[in-house]
């Protein structure tokens, strides 16, 4: 990937960060603990790259990503219109970011069920990894993902289990209740 360059944003959940190339996103950083972290986690992501103003394509990506994650449930926020470079990403893992993108803001699927639906059951560990490995999260909305059973398990980022599940609360999706932290 070539990547030209990378901004920091605020968004409610934190300084988000993003990268572009001249194909599209190569990359996005949910929050780390503070705004230092998450440059430091950029830096670390593209080396090389410079953080400079965002280009066009990366305003959009930065407004659609706060919309996302400001959590309006009542106005769903889709960022299936957001380009990826997937330069480099392998081939097994762009076909599960491709279809885990088709999962609508506030609903999930499984690990399982992503296998699949992809026609390759039984690789449900290997849809874990590459949700695991995701570099465009929350474009590539991994966090609408789950364990079998619908459990909130595994998220690399910042807060783990807990982001995940408040990123899903802030889409309105629910789980046999009022609200996941009610």
């Amino acid at each position: 990937m070539d990547t030209l360059g990378y901004a920091l944003f605020p968004t409610p959940l934190g300084h988000c960060g993003l990268a572009w190339s001249a194909r599209g996103l190569t990359g996005v950083q949910l929050p780390e603990a503070d705004e230092a972290a998450t440059r430091t986690r950029m830096r670390r992501r593209f080396p090389g790259a410079p953080e400079i103003e965002p280009s066009l394509s990366a305003q959009v990506a930065i407004v659609a990503i706060t919309a996302l994650l400001a959590g309006h449930p009542q106005e769903p926020r889709d960022l299936t219109h957001l380009v990826l470079d997937m330069e480099g990403v392998p081939p097994f893992h762009q076909r599960v970011y491709e279809w885990v993108r088709r999962i609508p803001p506030g609903e999930t699927g499984t690990y399982g069920e992503v296998a699949e639906q992809l026609g390759a059951p039984g690789t449900a560990r290997a849809v874990g990894q590459a949700m695991g490995s995701n570099p465009y999260a929350p474009v590539v909305p991994c966090h609408r993902v789950l364990g079998a059973g619908a459990k909130g398990v595994g998220f690399s980022a910042h807060g783990g289990t807990q982001t995940k599940l408040k990123m899903l609360e802030l889409e309105g999706a629910r789980f046999g209740g009022p609200g996941l932290f009610d």
